[in-house]
């Protein structure tokens, strides 16, 4: 029996998934995980180090690890890879000036071996603002569709009003089952 048969095998009794999520400072990230957890989101200040939250999802229990994003704290981001099955790319659909150093770091984790095989979801967050970047436009910025190493999918939504969030938590968790988990 393979490594991977044996690492399934322990997965699916286990049905527990890690999710790490990534992005610039101010994208939303801690706010998008307060909102789909249920929490008030109206005090919501920069993550200085990581929070995790767990929630039961279909089947599932995922555990989330949302990290800052402040530059000065990205180095430190390695430091959470292991075991991880999906990564939650948040963006700040307005942040025009940033899409380039939002590019760069999304590509630069995506080559970390450790992460290899992890399913990526890329919420384009704040779409309930003014002037916000659409989907196919984030799409461009990031240059997703050159993406080969990892499944992925990205969502237009708005952590102030929910939209989206859970449509895209359920094609991740779905994603991650096809991939890790052996259904009989």
């Amino acid at each position: 029996m393979g490594l991977l048969s044996i690492i399934r095998k322990i997965k699916e009794k286990e049905k527990e998934l890690r999710i790490l999520v990534l992005g610039l400072d101010n994208a939303g990230k801690t706010t998008i995980m307060k909102r789909l957890n249920g929490e008030p989101i109206d005090t919501v200040s920069p993550t200085l180090g990581f929070n995790i939250t767990t929630l039961a999802f279909d089947t599932f229990k995922v555990n989330f690890w949302d990290v800052g994003g402040q530059r000065t704290i990205r180095p430190y981001w390695r430091n959470y890879f292991e075991q991880t099955d999906g990564i939650i790319w948040v963006v700040d659909s307005t942040d025009r000036e940033r899409m380039g150093d939002c590019e760069k770091e999304l590509h630069g984790l995506l080559k970390e071996e450790r992460l290899a095989g992890a399913s990526l979801l890329v919420f384009a967050n704040k779409q309930d603002m003014k002037g916000a970047l659409d989907e196919r436009d984030i799409c461009v910025s990031l240059d997703l569709d050159s993406l080969k190493t990892h499944h992925w999918s990205i969502k237009a939504c708005s952590a102030v009003t929910g939209e989206n969030l859970l449509d895209g938590l359920q094609w991740l968790v779905e994603d991650i089952a096809r991939n890790v988990y052996l259904f009989s």
